[in-house]
């Protein structure tokens, strides 16, 4: 039997099931429940927070009622629910045919719905087409238009909708949900695992959840699944590792610094993603500084938490907040250097000069910062 990703296998298939929209998945149902269904509706959200699965799940809420129905449905294969994608299918005569076959009746249901996903990709034509049947469609017509770049629908389309906004899901919420996953699967996680999916997953549960599908792949059955697992996967820097580095820097050690990043390149840890990594590593740090070690801020549990809380006493939320932006600008620098290596290891003895350079900016301050003449 072929096998289905995670990301598949637990879409949500009814409003109770939504996960980090449910005040979207209230209104919609309460929208059928007082008859008060809108002729359009425009899902804005990036990709992975569930626009597309809530349009389905709306859809068969409206049409559906049998098993057979609401399965053709969820899985978009319904002939009274359309799913059309914009991105290949954007042009004015695919507007025309869409327009022409709303005329139509549904078979079996009540409603025949279009969702149009990726909508922003239509011609400006396609969307002069479609204006008019969008203002004034038939009774049995409902549109269900997603989009991830709001901004290119134009503001005709979007005022003859109801729009309704997806937010980002927060890590605890995408971590509660794999762990939910992981039950069913019948596999051991570790939750500082599922928090670190939860953080790389940035707000999609989909792509979240398909790091967990290549973790499990990855693992030896029986195994659980750990952190250490995943940076062996992604070819994340050793949280130990990265942890060193850090003291390195709070000792102001540049040549330790040097070489323990050297290391790490050498193992084949790529550039970028160290740096990416060490820019989280450091807003952690600049979260636990400033808000204590319960916050719940930080993504992080049991000995990891202790661990960088104690590590977070070693620097001030200035000095981690500086660093943080120093890590960014030379991170996007060495994407387009000739010499990204060289940036690297400049930023790296910056790093760990910061508090150095701090106490010559203190005295300078003190001083007035002029130099007396003679």
């Amino acid at each position: 039997m072929s096998y289905t990703a995670l990301a598949r296998r637990y879409r949500s298939r009814a409003f109770g099931e939504v996960v980090g929209q449910e005040a979207i998945a209230r209104t919609l149902e309460n929208a059928i429940g007082q008859e008060r269904v809108a002729h359009a509706y425009l899902f804005v959200g990036t990709r992975g927070v569930g626009k597309t699965t809530m349009a389905r799940v709306f859809a068969k809420a409206l049409n559906g009622g049998g098993e057979e129905v609401d399965e053709a449905i969820m899985s978009g294969q319904d002939t009274d629910v359309i799913e059309i994608d914009a991105a290949s299918n954007r042009g004015i005569d695919n507007a025309r045919e869409l327009i022409e076959t709303s005329a139509y009746r549904p078979l079996r249901g009540k409603y025949k719905i279009y969702i149009v996903d990726e909508v922003h990709m239509l011609t400006k034509e396609a969307f002069n087409a479609l204006l008019k049947t969008l203002e004034e469609p038939p009774e049995h017509v409902k549109f269900i238009l997603c989009t991830t770049e709001t901004h290119k629908v134009p503001a005709t389309i979007q005022s003859r909708c109801q729009r309704f906004d997806f937010r980002l899901l927060s890590v605890s919420e995408i971590a509660g949900h794999l762990g939910f996953v992981c039950e069913q699967e019948k596999v051991q996680a570790a939750p500082d695992l599922l928090e670190s999916i939860g953080w790389l997953g940035n707000g999609s549960m989909r792509d979240a959840l398909s790091v967990l599908d290549r973790v499990i792949a990855a693992s030896e059955g029986g195994e659980e699944l750990s952190v250490e697992l995943l940076e062996r996967l992604l070819g994340l820097p050793e949280r130990k590792a990265l942890a060193g580095v850090v003291d390195a820097i709070a000792d102001g050690e540049s040549r330790a610094v040097l070489e323990l990043v050297d290391g790490l390149l050498a193992r084949g840890i790529a550039m970028d993603q160290f740096m990416e990594a060490l820019a989280t590593r450091l807003r952690d740090l600049m979260v636990l500084c400033a808000c204590g070690p319960e916050t719940d801020l930080v993504a992080l549990s049991g000995e990891a938490r202790r661990e960088a809380a104690e590590q977070a006493q070693r620097f001030d939320e200035a000095a981690l907040s500086h660093m943080i932006a120093v890590v960014e600008s030379v991170q996007r620098m060495c994407r387009v250097s000739a010499v990204p290596r060289a940036l690297l290891d400049a930023m790296m003895v910056r790093l760990a000069m910061t508090e150095r350079m701090a106490d010559v900016a203190r005295v300078l301050e003190r001083g007035g910062g002029r130099v007396k003449k003679a």
